[in-house]
């Protein structure tokens, strides 16, 4: 275990793809506490071309279990697909490890809550999920507007995210399409309703419906909608109407429209413009203070709690990931049985 003598992180990786390459990797590189002591990928062989490009320090590895109870290292890094989240992070915190895990949590709620079952009974571990970047800059702002009422009491939100991406119909299935990997997760739903539960509070309730514009992917048939409309009720009264497609083209930004008793607010995700008008009134583009934008330091939080117990422990942790999993759950027994489904 890491100690405030040692100031040392020693971090295995599980999973070393394109998330892992581009974003995790070079921000842990530009911390001084940290060391990259070992990589396990899908392969031994992947497992050595990534430490033979990225971290010629670290030690490839075939199997994660292994690399998870090395005595050398202090915190494992998850950045495998979804199918492994729960297995290796209940794992490491049994075996005293730090755990941050990339989004999405897990496969379902089962999963998840094994997840937080384990992380609460390591209080002194650091168990930390990748929160979403999407409206990270103006997260703040967006709850402090809501939380001063700015536009009254919030009675309706209309939230679409769609793109483009699975209409090629001759493409290969993602394996965000693949049930056996991403789970019952469908799309950017569960990475919304963790924005949409700090914004507006808790989903209480959920009617779902998707539809498969391409079952078959070169002999694979699809499980995972394609789209998928969902109809919400949060705990304050608030209604939501949320809107999701991987098939379509030319579609909008993602964002959200945000009604109240004395106004509209509205949160572009792609250029992080926040908007607001008071009843009877225009909308104006509302500025992000300096002091409230969040900039992306994931990974900095991450360390900083492991090296120092008493700083914040950094969010979203399990117990939030397990909170948005319970959507997820829900909005599949709403697909499957055609019935709103209260959420526990």
């Amino acid at each position: 275990m890491v100690t405030l003598m040692s100031k040392r992180v020693r971090i295995g990786i599980v999973g070393a793809g394109g998330i892992v390459k581009s974003r995790h990797l070079p921000a842990l590189k530009g911390i001084e506490e940290v060391d990259i002591v070992a990589v396990c990928n899908s392969s031994l062989t992947s497992s050595q071309c990534f430490c033979t490009e990225f971290t010629p320090e670290a030690e490839p590895m075939e199997h994660w279990p292994e690399l998870v109870s090395r005595d050398d290292i202090d915190a494992i890094w998850i950045g495998a697909t979804p199918q492994l989240h729960s297995e290796v992070s209940c794992y490491a915190l049994r075996a005293g490890k730090h755990v941050f895990c990339q989004a999405r949590m897990a496969r379902n709620l089962a999963e998840s809550q094994q997840m937080w079952e384990a992380s609460m009974s390591n209080p002194e571990l650091v168990a930390m999920l990748c929160p979403p970047p999407y409206g990270m800059k103006g997260d703040v702002t967006m709850k402090r507007l809501l939380a001063e009422g700015a536009i009254g009491k919030p009675h309706q939100v209309i939230l679409h995210s769609m793109n483009g991406a699975w209409l090629d119909t001759e493409a290969p299935a993602h394996w965000r399409q693949r049930v056996e990997i991403s789970g019952l997760q469908v799309l950017s739903f569960g990475i919304y309703v963790e924005i949409l539960q700090r914004w507006m509070g808790d989903i209480v309730q959920v009617h779902a419906d998707g539809g498969i514009v391409q079952a078959d992917r070169q002999g694979y048939t699809i499980d995972i909608p394609d789209l998928l409309h969902v109809f919400c009720t949060f705990r304050n009264g608030a209604k939501g109407n949320l809107t999701f497609s991987g098939v379509a083209a030319h579609a909008p930004h993602d964002s959200i429209q945000i009604y109240g008793s004395e106004g509209t607010l509205t949160y572009n995700f792609v250029t992080d413009e926040i908007r607001l008008g008071g009843r009877g009134g225009s909308m104006e583009i509302m500025t992000i203070p300096s002091h409230e934008a969040k900039e992306w330091t994931v990974e900095r939080d991450f360390i900083n709690a492991v090296l120092n117990p008493s700083a914040p422990r950094p969010k979203p942790d399990f117990l939030e990931g397990m909170k948005y999993m319970r959507v997820v759950q829900c909005a599949a027994e709403s697909m499957d049985g055609g019935d709103t489904v209260r959420v526990a």
